[in-house]
């Protein structure tokens, strides 16, 4: 009876060590490798409501102090590591590059999907979903081959970079150095400049960096990379750090679209494809749309708060005659102005128009 008992017990404190190296990897891969503000490195919190399911049926403060106990775990092990130390709540990301998998290998890569579905799904964030299963995922389940994503707008041809620019570029970000350039602006002046690289951006066609430039502390700039005719970075001067600079708020702010993207309150009618499109897709979370009274030209009434931008003002007047700025007053003007002057150009309807 005492051999069985001590096989037994054995073989049950083996599985439970089995079940919590299954975990620890679990845990791991979830973790994002690259990190690109505080934001995107999940908390406690945030692991725990993914992986709710892998620390069985006990209490929640049970829950959050196993969880914590394999987040310590995998710190003291180099294998992650708190971005915040100190904060509250703390957030995580892994350090290691080399997830080891062991057999089956698609098992754990398909779990691996899973937590990020749980993880990104609810947030509506799909295009960090899918840069993370096309970067991060080990195994066969979907690769370059078997996803893919596209623009839903024309795409035009990257613009032409020196080489040597974008290397420059790359090696002063990566290393946290300045970059002494020459750079061609909009008159076609060249002008030298030390600038402090914060970030990348590849904006449609164009990649632009955000950088302070000389001694100025502010505003965080853009600098087309293809306006850039000399790059090389300074090996002897550290990159100085722009206060309070976020590159998903930066982009939020409408930053990227070279303005402060001030918040309007938007007021549209649509109607056709647009009215099925903003019912699926939300131009932001808090969007509120109602059915317009019977007898109306158009099917659908939406709110949104939302940064006014040139590419909303892009995105406006592409949808023709299909929506309706209602309020603002001055943006209704805005593009009101604008399809005038599309329509004075086409006011000849035989297709030929008078020269200038």
């Amino acid at each position: 009876m005492g051999m069985r008992h001590t096989l037994s017990y054995t073989r049950h404190m083996s599985a439970i060590h089995t079940t919590r190296v299954d975990r620890l990897d679990r845990l791991e891969r979830l973790l994002p490798r690259e990190v690109s503000s505080l934001e995107s490195c999940p908390d406690g919190a945030r692991l725990l409501g993914i992986l709710g399911d892998a620390y069985g049926a006990q209490n929640d403060k049970a829950r959050r102090r196993a969880l914590q106990r394999d987040l310590d775990e995998l710190v003291k092990e180099g294998r992650i590591e708190a971005v915040n130390p100190g904060g509250k709540p703390l957030r995580y990301r892994r350090l290691t590059d080399d997830v080891n998998e062991d057999p089956p290998v698609l098992q754990y890569a398909l779990q691996q999907v899973r937590d990020l579905i749980a993880e990104y799904v609810p947030l509506r964030q799909l295009d960090r979903f899918w840069q993370r299963v096309l970067t991060e995922v080990e195994g066969p389940v979907l690769d370059r081959t078997r996803l893919r994503i596209v623009p839903d707008t024309l795409r035009l041809q990257p613009v032409e970079l020196h080489p040597k620019v974008l290397s420059a570029v790359i090696d002063a970000l990566a290393q946290g150095r300045a970059l002494d350039i020459t750079y061609r602006n909009a008159e076609d002046l060249c002008a030298p400049a030390r600038i402090h690289p914060q970030a990348l951006l590849q904006r449609g066609p164009i990649p632009y960096l955000f950088a302070l430039k000389n001694d100025e502390d502010a505003p965080v700039r853009l600098y087309a990379l293809h306006r850039m005719v000399r790059a090389e970075a300074a090996s002897d001067t550290p990159a100085r750090a722009a206060a309070g600079f976020d590159l998903d708020q930066a982009i939020a702010r409408g930053q990227a679209d070279f303005g402060q993207g001030e918040l309007i309150d938007l007021e549209l009618r649509v109607r056709g494809y647009l009215a099925t499109v903003l019912a699926a897709c939300p131009l932001e979370p808090g969007q509120w749309f109602e059915d317009e009274p019977e007898g109306s030209t158009f099917d659908l009434r939406v709110s949104a708060r939302v940064p006014s931008t040139g590419q909303l003002l892009r995105w406006l007047l592409g949808a023709g005659d299909n929506l309706e700025v209602v309020s603002p007053p001055d943006l209704r003007h805005v593009v009101a102005v604008q399809v005038g002057k599309m329509a004075a150009i086409y006011a000849d309807s035989t297709g030929e128009r008078e020269e200038d």
